[in-house]
């Protein structure tokens, strides 16, 4: 390829066509392509390159945590979590009716794993995701508010095709964040879907909120239409712990045990 070429194809930003032309150019003369055969071939290559920089895009801005597909999910682990609910949701089929979802069980059985891996599925066809733990909702809403532009906030919410809120019940929201929670909920309802995962009942959600009218409104809207899988099972983090903890000595009895006569005071001879 002459740097004509390369110039050209530079200002018309053709650059995956760029990086592969030269393959192409040997494979067209080793196979004797037509001339449509090669131009779609390349053309292909355009288009391969591009996809691959939306999908980065795509999951740069659903600002997963420790990202990991669902392929790489140990179900022989907890086999009791319902796999096949899980692999429907993750067609994101949901999305499209919309519905929402919320996945329930104790800390460290997948809730985190399989909601970023679903979102991942999202984003893979062409959706766009929004990933946040209560953490991150808490220091989003704590921030607008002292700067008193929580609309920001509430556009960046309401925005993706799907919002994940991950560890609900993890952290007690602070002032205010009831209210704009039931904001979130209230417009995306029955408009976009909703993904939380939580390892405290429903009945719990009040006090997390700090808001008892605005977690039973949040509930009424997001349950109407959510999904809800339940999972049980152990800790996945703490798998290693029993069998790294060091075994607690047996206790050996040394000496013969006397019976306290009756009668007497003081504690037992018994060591």
């Amino acid at each position: 390829m002459n740097d004509h070429l390369r110039t050209t194809l530079r200002q018309l930003r053709l650059s995956g066509l760029a990086s592969s032309l030269d393959v192409r150019l040997q494979e067209a003369q080793a196979n004797r392509l037509t001339h449509l055969d090669f131009l779609e071939l390349i053309l292909q290559d355009e288009v391969a390159v591009r996809d691959h920089r939306k999908l980065e895009r795509r999951t740069t801005l659903a600002c997963f945590r420790d990202l990991k597909p669902l392929d790489q999910f140990e179900w022989e682990f907890n086999p009791a979590i319902p796999r096949r609910q899980v692999f429907d949701l993750a067609t994101c089929r949901f999305l499209d009716e919309p519905r929402d979802a919320l996945l329930m069980g104790p800390p460290g059985t997948g809730k985190t794993h399989i909601a970023q891996a679903i979102g991942y599925a999202a984003v893979k066809q062409g959706r766009s995701v929004l990933y946040r733990s209560i953490f991150d909702v808490v220091r989003d809403f704590l921030h607008e508010e002292a700067i008193d532009e929580d609309h920001k906030a509430l556009a960046r919410y309401l925005k993706p095709d799907l919002l994940i809120i991950d560890d609900m019940g993890m952290k007690q929201l602070p002032k205010r964040s009831g209210e704009y929670f039931f904001e979130i909920i209230l417009r995306r309802h029955q408009v976009k879907s909703t993904l939380m995962t939580s390892n405290r009942p429903l009945e719990d959600w009040g006090k997390l909120i700090g808001d008892v009218p605005s977690a039973s409104a949040i509930l009424d809207r997001f349950l109407e239409t959510a999904e809800i899988i339940s999972f049980q099972g152990r800790s996945y983090r703490l798998r290693n712990r029993a069998a790294d903890a060091p075994s607690k000595p047996s206790k050996v009895l040394t000496g013969k045990t006397r019976t306290k006569p009756a009668g007497t005071s003081g504690t037992s001879a018994t060591k």
